[in-house]
């Protein structure tokens, strides 16, 4: 996985009724683009991020649906 600040990670709900939610990176910590990320969700909440299996990267600049 390879992000770059300002893409959108988008984490699908793991389990029935959880939502997906979007964080936008806005650090990355790993080298090439590699995780760690520190990441803000909508809500403003910040936290160091390194993305499962269950997660897209949605580059700066692509289409968001």
């Amino acid at each position: 996985m390879r992000a770059s600040v300002g893409d959108r990670l988008l984490v699908h709900g793991r389990i029935v009724g959880q939502h997906d939610r979007t964080a936008e990176v806005v650090e990355v910590l790993g080298p090439d683009g590699a995780p760690p990320y520190r990441v803000r969700f909508q809500d403003g909440h910040e936290t160091l991020m390194s993305p499962g299996p269950d997660t897209v990267v949605q580059h700066e600049g692509e289409a968001r649906t």
